[in-house]
């Protein structure tokens, strides 16, 4: 693997971390007493043999799944942890957003956490003073500055921590899912402040499962699997890999035979020919077989943490998502016209159905709604046990980020409805936005400079 040939600030040189791992406690003091040393725990490599070069006032982004080792090699850089082998070089003050407040004693006041925590970072009694007022006020929690931190709520003790880790001069900031603490307004301060370390040259490596943030951000990044690093380079290629690890289309045996990690081409979506015969054949049971067995969870972009309110009239059992040739796909782009179908089983008769779709943020946003009553269309009768298949044609004029589909079945009662079943959050999406705009949607608005006057 080619390593970025610049001038460095963080060097990471085939560096491995083994834990072990032991089945119980009694299993640690056994194998620490056993007369022949027998042993009793299990080696787990939480990272294996990485090598990594972050060059200097370059902000890096750090990509991977759940238990890929992103965490473990953050921690080695900021020297929490010594690696079991290999060798990390940091070249600069390292400050490090990762365990918010460990450490912070909760009969301290904050002012005193603070100052304790930034003695601890090897700051002076002058620097440490002439910091306090920035630290102070960034935090904004007033009056509790000088109170004890178990008088803390969780929002107040997230903010302090975050103010002291961060209103410092570092050379190599880490940042691990860190951002985004606090309610908007802070966030913004947060952000802002992120902004100006870019601005100084500092040197930030940036951890995020929201891929946007490090499309946006990050000049280079690196992507983690199970402990191996098997991709570094241009944002948008790393993501490539990693949406091919997401969606199943690559795993880490593949990627590990090939010759050239680094080559990892460019953003594609769903181009494996040899799923096409398993999508016709998905397509195909959906639209001809009408059973009550829930299959909304074999689907791709199933969402397991879904809210169901289930009724005995009707359930909805399965969905399809088709975007052009793409069956059931977790990331489209920005555009693209998804046609959405669910299907409800019905187990009674029920007069004047109704069938409704909401696209929702992860906050719980509604950002679009629209049900068959609205549209103007008088849905059949449902005369008894059977099955209907419900059509929306949506297109994803989405900004880029993570978004949610509510499905819904209500009585139609003239003025109002009666609900009968809802599937929230069930498909989840992700969008890919080809070009810069703010906000939740897409308003395809024009510009035009008409002229200039003096």
């Amino acid at each position: 693997m080619d390593i970025i040939n610049r001038d460095p600030a963080v060097i990471v040189s085939k560096v491995s971390k083994v834990f072990n791992q032991y089945n119980t406690q009694w299993d640690r003091v056994r194998e620490a007493l056993h007369p022949r040393r027998k042993v009793y725990h299990q080696e787990f490599w939480a990272l294996n043999e990485v090598s990594l070069e972050i060059p200097k006032g370059e902000t890096f982004g750090i990509m991977g799944r759940n238990g890929s080792g992103k965490s473990t090699l953050l921690k080695l850089i900021a020297g929490i942890m010594h690696p079991s082998g290999g060798r990390v070089q940091q070249r600069g003050r390292v400050s490090s957003l990762l365990e918010l407040g460990a450490g912070f004693n909760p009969e301290f006041t904050g002012r005193e956490n603070v100052t304790l925590n930034s003695a601890i970072h090897g700051f002076t009694k002058s620097e440490i003073i002439e910091r306090l007022p920035e630290i102070e006020a960034f935090a904004n929690i007033e009056e509790f500055f000088n109170q004890p931190v178990k008088t803390y709520s969780s929002g107040m003790f997230v903010r302090l921590a975050f103010a002291a880790a961060i209103n410092v001069n570092p050379d190599i900031l880490i940042v691990d899912e860190a951002l985004a603490v606090g309610d908007a307004t802070f966030q913004q301060r947060c952000f802002q402040k992120f902004r100006q370390f870019q601005a100084a040259g500092v040197t930030i490596i940036l951890v995020s499962h929201d891929n946007e943030l490090i499309l946006r951000n990050c000049q280079s990044a690196a992507l983690l699997e199970r402990g191996h690093l098997v991709a570094v380079g241009e944002p948008k290629s790393v993501a490539s890999r990693y949406t091919d690890l997401l969606e199943g289309r690559t795993n880490l045996a593949t990627i590990l035979d090939e010759t050239n990690v680094q080559n990892v081409g460019t953003v594609e979506r769903e181009k494996n020919t040899a799923n096409a015969p398993v999508a016709d054949i998905e397509r195909r049971n959906f639209f001809e077989e009408c059973t009550a067995t829930d299959r909304s969870p074999t689907r791709g972009n199933y969402n397991d943490g879904e809210i169901v309110h289930a009724h005995s009239a009707a359930a909805i059992v399965d969905h399809m998502i088709i975007v052009g040739d793409h069956t059931n796909p977790r990331h489209v782009l920005s555009g693209d016209i998804l046609d959405v179908y669910f299907k409800v089983f019905f187990h009674e008769p029920l007069a004047g159905p109704c069938y409704g779709l909401s696209v929702k943020t992860t906050e719980g946003v509604t950002v679009y709604a629209l049900n068959s009553h609205w549209t103007g269309t008088s849905c059949q009768n449902i005369a008894g046990k059977g099955c209907s298949i419900i059509r929306f044609r949506l297109p994803a004029i989405f900004n880029s980020g993570a978004y949610f589909l509510d499905f819904g079945v209500d009585k139609d009662i003239g003025d109002s409805y009666e609900p009968i079943t809802r599937r929230m959050f069930i498909v989840q999406l992700e969008v890919h936005a080809s070009h810069i705009f703010h906000g939740l949607v897409d308003a395809k608005a024009d510009f035009e400079e008409i002229s200039t006057l003096s």
